[in-house]
This record gives C-alpha cells, structure tokens and sequence, in this order.
C-alpha cells in the first residue's frame, strides 16, 4: 500500500509515516496496531466536537445528546468511507468483515495527526471530514422508544449494560425489557449499545404493528 494514497485521501500529509501505517494496522496482524491510538483519539474526537458545538449554542442535554450522535460508530462510519479507510487497512483474513474496524481506524487516524502535527492539524482534519449537518439526521432510537413506550401508556424501560470485553478492550452488552420482550444490543461504547437494543425494540414494534 502506498501511503501517499492515503494522505491524498484524507488530505493530511504525515512527517511520521510509521503513524499513519500504525493507525491503520489491526491487532490481528501486528503489536504494532491502532489500538492505543484509537483509544487516545477518541478521547481528541470527543474534544474537538465538543468545542464545535458548545460554539453553536444549546443546552447540556442537547449538547450531550449531539455529540454522543456524531462520535457514535454508526456516525463515523459513512464519515470512514467517504475517505476510503476501508480500502487502506491492514489487515488479517478474519477481519475483513469486520464492520467495526473502519470507524475505529478514523479515530485512530484522529490521534496520529494530533501526534505527527499537534492539535491545530488534528481539528482541520477532523472538521474538514464531519459533516455537522448531518448530526441531527443520526436516529435517536432510545428517544423514538421512549415516545412510543408512552404514547402507549407503557412502563420506560431500564438499561441493563455488562462490559464482556478486557480490561483493554471494553465490549458493552445492553439488555432492556419491552413489549414483554427482551432486546440485546453490543458495541464498543455504552451509549452507542443502549442505541442498539432500542433500535431492535422500535424495529419489533413497527414490524408487529
């Protein structure tokens, strides 16, 4: 792979090459992987957003809410795309389904600019690549349950959330209880699997209607 290919694509030119090619590697196929970058530039993303839309106005829970939105791998995942991250990674046969690689390689990315060219590099990136517009367009499923589960005089449900992943990678398994069902939802942040279990209890209620 040549990774000036990579740098047109995402528009950041790297004066450390060995954190672009770490940023897209996988564990599955060195020690030398993404991991910790994706864990570091996912705090950075958080930041960067943050300060975006504290910028434009709001309150606390609507700020919250936007920014769980826009960092959520359902989010970053078209962002990944557009930029082509899914072609660039390195990675072992056993990956090559594996959906949630391509957004945690944006984030890692996130991180190696902020390395390679401090946090004023990290922003343009960042901005230059997020549609903000886009940020109200993400469903909020656990509030379309929540509008459903009441207009029907029905009791909220509560959250169940295990972390069945390691103490170095976190996995979140959410349960809830609804329509006396119960729904499960897994993912690698909290709130993005709390999304998930309310997605398959909104998708049962209108598919049973």
């Amino acid at each position: 792979m040549k990774l000036e290919k990579v740098e047109s694509a995402i528009g950041y030119a790297f004066k450390d090459k060995n954190l672009l090619k770490r940023a897209l590697t996988l564990a599955s196929v060195s020690d030398e992987n993404n991991q910790l970058l994706e864990f570091f530039g996912d705090a950075i993303l958080e930041f960067i957003v943050s300060e975006k839309i504290f910028s434009e106005g709001g309150n606390e829970g609507t700020l919250t809410e936007r920014r769980k939105n826009l960092v959520s791998d359902s989010a970053l995942a078209p962002v990944s795309e557009r930029l082509g991250l899914d072609k660039f990674l390195i990675r072992g046969k056993n990956d090559i389904n594996n959906k949630k690689a391509i957004p945690s390689a944006y984030e890692a990315l996130v991180a190696a600019v902020y390395l390679d060219g401090g946090m004023i590099a990290a922003k343009k990136f960042v901005l230059s690549t997020i549609d903000f517009s886009e940020i109200n367009s993400v469903v909020n499923f656990k509030g379309e349950l929540q509008e459903i589960l009441q207009g029907g005089g029905e009791i909220l449900p509560e959250y169940e959330c295990e972390d069945i992943g390691t103490p170095q990678k976190h996995r979140f398994k959410v349960t809830l209880k609804a329509f006396s069902k119960t729904f499960c939802g897994e993912a690698d942040r909290k709130t993005d699997a709390e999304q998930l279990a309310a997605k398959s209890a909104v998708e049962y209620y209108k598919n049973s209607k």
